[in-house]
């Protein structure tokens, strides 16, 4: 069996399909990368039992099968051939003789036998999104993902779709973003996205692909993302998530409109005295046409002031600081609404126009 192809592309499907390549396993086939030899095409696929990526190259073949081998020295020395093109020929022992230009190497391989199969869903009813919504969704919520595994459905993001409505859903148990889009899917469909599977996802969208689709399928144990020639297969979590929609307040007492840049700035200063050792709510009191921050902790104090417009009472409430910047940073809004309801009640934060995203988080009691 004799295969050879483009370095580049191979170079970059090897770097994309390896982050989902387990680092340690019970089953060392796992550890590397799956090639899977057909007439015209190359298949690269890396699977960790929770996370599958899997692409096909164009490339000159002959014969036919599949082994496996080490995703790190695959890559490595795939960088490091000279030319642009790469010959790659298995023996019957097991060994992959390597040769671009004056230079010939050889790797041992594993058989493909001991390599689990990839999880097989229905393709004939594909969920469609434009790439670049998709790619907007998870930058707008994964801020709000939960780092605990004591509740594990919440290390994962919800999709929440029905009648022509999708909602992007991630919750910690402090915090809560929602994140909002029309689709052309007129189903119903709920399930739970792994926030790994959502990373990789993200970052195989390019500036230049943000208008392609990308298709979704999805059984209830697992789901594909089919992107830019690469498939995503993913488990999905169990259990039951969280019924958000609960959780949004209908009503408010007190409306302010800010600069999203002069909250983020006040708040930058405000955490350079906040660390492990000194921690402090940043107090914020909303006037009628100011915000005054302030903040105390071991390592000094400050007191911040820039304008807003309000309506409605004034109110004082403490912020813990990581989890407003959180928030107004994956806004990516020059302004926002933040609605309020007093010192103790949840705190809402919105576009300036409709309800795009919503980003809800409990306060701080101020002592």
């Amino acid at each position: 069996m004799k295969f050879s192809c483009d370095k580049q592309f191979l170079c970059e499907a090897i770097v994309n399909v390896s982050k989902a390549v387990a680092s340690n396993s019970a089953i060392p086939a796992l550890e590397g990368i799956k090639v899977k030899v057909t007439p015209n095409q190359v298949e690269l696929t890396g699977y960790n039992l929770e996370i599958g990526i899997t692409t096909a190259l164009m490339a000159i073949t002959e014969g036919e099968g599949e082994f496996v081998i080490d995703a790190r020295i695959f890559s490595e020395m795939t960088k490091k051939m000279p030319d642009d093109v790469i010959v790659f020929e298995l023996n019957e022992n097991m060994t992959v003789s390597i040769s671009s230009g004056n230079t010939q190497c050889s790797i041992s391989a594993m058989s493909a036998e001991d390599y689990p199969e990839l999880p097989d869903i229905d393709k004939n009813t594909a969920i469609k999104l434009p790439q670049g919504i998709l790619k907007s969704m998870i930058s707008h919520t994964r801020y709000a993902v939960s780092s605990s595994e004591v509740k594990p459905i919440f290390t994962g993001e919800l999709f929440d779709m029905e009648n022509g409505s999708f909602s992007m859903v991630a919750m910690d148990g402090f915090r809560l973003a929602i994140r909002n889009e029309k689709t052309e899917y007129t189903g119903k469909s709920y399930f739970v996205v792994p926030k790994k599977t959502l990373a990789e996802l993200s970052g195989l969208i390019r500036d230049n692909d943000e208008e392609r689709e990308c298709n979704i399928y999805v059984n209830p144990k697992n789901v594909v993302f089919d992107i830019n020639g690469y498939l995503i297969i993913s488990r999905l979590l169990e259990g039951e998530f969280h019924n958000y929609r609960t959780s949004i307040p209908k009503e408010y007492k007190t409306e302010v409109i800010l600069n999203t840049k002069d909250f983020i700035t006040s708040m930058e200063r405000c955490s350079l005295l906040i660390n492990n050792k000194n921690k402090a709510p940043v107090k914020c009191t909303f006037g009628e046409e100011e915000a005054h921050i302030e903040c105390r902790t071991a390592l000094g104090e400050i007191d911040d002031v820039f304008s807003v417009s309000m309506t409605g009472e004034p109110v004082t409430i403490g912020f813990n600081n990581k989890f407003i910047l959180d928030a107004l940073r994956a806004s990516e809004c020059d302004k926002v609404r933040i609605q309020l309801s007093g010192s103790t009640k949840v705190i809402k934060i919105l576009p300036m126009e409709g309800e795009d995203f919503i980003f809800l988080l409990m306060p701080i009691q101020l002592r």
